[in-house]
């Protein structure tokens, strides 16, 4: 689980803000994730057997031949012209007509969150965001010092109708991952989409949409994005941000997200990316842009879904057969996780060391909550292992969880 802060002191001269910080419980895990034997259910990892390795192999190589020199040296700070106008077709198959001028380009969808957090909010202003939440949005916004207005969640995602109760603080910022939620993997409805774009209009918040998984849809019917539907309320272009990845679908390791962004806010997210790297590296978004045109993304997309789908079918039904009613959770349309709680009480940090034991981890899910967790939660990534690894993880988890259960016992008896 998370690590403890440094603590402030005359020889450790951290400041205040990170002092305070604590480490990433998943960054933490993928440690434990490289024992001989360990199955881990842990990670947001994108399965590596499925990486494009001769494509983005091929992009290479047609980077080094036709354009070397332009994709060895500095760029510009807002990504490289011909990447930004393959993102823009990108969006434009996913349904909203942007303009490459609206592009910026970051290392990793990541980045675009803490641009966002630096340009927008100063210490003490409110964040809205589902609770429980993606946990790396959580240590941005934290270390831009802001407080948050938890939203709670539901199948449909966040209840977005608690921000129109006038009791409930008005933030700045509202940031959600709209499809396939990290880590409940819910996606916002349709309906709830359109009564968040009515309300910012009206109260003059930004939204910011956090979408690395839309692509990986197995079922049910897609949602446009929130900067597609902003065409039909008047002024939500505005206070719309657009935030994704090619992590997911691409590779992690070439680290290209960008970010769809109103003319207003576009030059300042430019502004605080020069102050603190310059620009995303040329070459990479230059495979990036050659690997997109080249159409193969395309075509690779159903082979990733039907891969994804096994995993996750295998993963579910094996929940189900181990632990039966003890363990509830629904079946995602997408993403790469499966959340899930326990009926009887367990507690999910209780458990992950029996679990570690027995040679598969996961993550508690108290990690993705800023206070007040639900200490029977926990995430589970079905993307990395294959359909029989899911089973025999699953089979490992129920005996830790067995174990668990009478260690409870006895100390029940004991008192």
């Amino acid at each position: 689980m998370d690590r403890e802060p440094v603590r402030y002191s005359a020889d450790t001269p951290l400041s205040q803000r990170v002092a305070s910080m604590r480490s990433s419980a998943i960054r933490d895990l993928l440690h434990d994730a490289q024992r001989p034997g360990m199955l881990s259910l842990a990670g947001g990892l994108p399965a590596a057997e499925l990486f494009d390795v001769e494509g983005i192999e091929r992009a290479f190589a047609q980077v080094m031949r036709d354009a070397p020199r332009r994709a060895l040296q500095y760029g510009a700070t807002d990504g490289q012209p011909s990447l930004r106008a393959s993102l823009a077709t990108l969006m434009a198959q996913r349904g909203a007509d942007v303009p490459p001028k609206r592009i910026v380009v970051t290392a990793g969808s990541q980045q675009a969150i803490d641009l966002l957090a630096r340009a927008l909010l100063d210490a003490g202003q409110r964040v809205a965001l589902e609770r429980p939440s993606y946990l790396a949005a959580l240590q941005a916004f934290a270390l831009s010092g802001a407080q948050f207005v938890a939203l709670p969640a539901d199948a449909e995602g966040a209840q977005v109708e608690h921000l129109f109760d006038p009791a409930t603080p008005r933030p700045k910022l509202v940031y959600l991952v709209t499809n396939f939620a990290n880590p409940t993997g819910a996606t916002l409805s349709l309906e709830r989409r359109r009564a968040l774009l009515d309300w910012a209009v009206r109260n003059r918040v930004v939204v910011v949409e956090d979408d690395p998984y839309g692509e990986l849809r197995m079922g049910g019917a897609a949602c446009p994005p929130l900067v597609a539907l902003a065409r039909d309320v008047p002024g939500a272009a505005h206070w719309c941000v657009y935030v994704s990845t090619l992590s997911k679908v691409l590779s992690p390791g070439l680290r290209i997200g960008f970010a769809v962004l109103p003319d207003w806010l576009r030059d300042a997210v430019v502004r605080v990316k020069q102050a603190l790297d310059l620009q995303t590296g040329s070459l990479a978004q230059e495979v990036a842009d050659r690997y997109l045109r080249s159409g193969r993304l395309a075509e690779r997309l159903p082979q990733l879904r039907a891969a994804y789908r096994e995993r996750r079918d295998a993963l579910c039904d094996a929940l189900a057969a181990g632990f039966g009613d003890v363990l509830r959770f629904q079946r995602p349309d997408g993403g790469m996780f499966v959340w899930a709680r326990f009926a009887d009480g367990s507690d999910a940090s209780a458990l992950l060391p029996l679990a570690r034991d027995e040679g598969v981890i996961f993550v508690p899910g108290a990690a993705f909550y800023d206070e007040g967790p639900d200490p029977s939660t926990l995430r589970l990534s079905f993307a990395t292992l294959a359909p029989a690894q899911l089973c025999e993880a699953v089979e490992r988890l129920s005996h830790a969880h067995r174990r668990l259960g009478a260690s409870a016992g006895r100390a029940a008896r004991a008192a």
